[in-house]
């Protein structure tokens, strides 16, 4: 794994890592991001001053705790759990997202943040 950052989400915090990926380090250095969270089921997402298209390795099927970026919408994604989109209990995104890295500590607390709630990304 690569660079640690921070996410705050209204009252939690979780650390993560990003990948080594060109998206990842296009998100690293436009930390920090400060923006309002979207709900989408169990995804949280916001608009970030990011724009990359689509990686090679860009996909739908998601795991619990994977961060991605979204080219579509130039959203930063946090995975924690089924989407509107699901087949199962796995997360799955709207459209193929890039993954950026994934969160390293228990996200139970993400269920309590509502639409709207501050969202900051910062370098750990």
């Amino acid at each position: 794994m690569g660079q640690a950052i921070r996410i705050r989400v209204g009252k939690v915090t979780l650390a993560a890592e990003l990948n080594d990926t060109p998206t990842a380090r296009a998100l690293w250095e436009a930390l920090p991001i400060t923006g309002r969270a979207n709900l989408w089921g169990e995804e949280i997402y916001f608009r970030i001053p990011v724009q990359q298209e689509a990686a090679s390795d860009a996909r739908v099927e998601m795991e619990v705790g994977e961060l991605a970026y979204w080219p579509p919408g130039q959203a930063f994604c946090i995975f924690f759990g089924p989407t509107p989109a699901s087949i199962n209990q796995q997360p799955r995104a709207a459209s193929p997202v890039n993954p950026v890295g994934r969160v390293t500590e228990t996200m139970d607390r993400l269920r309590e943040v509502r639409n709207g709630a501050e969202v900051r990304v910062e370098q750990a």
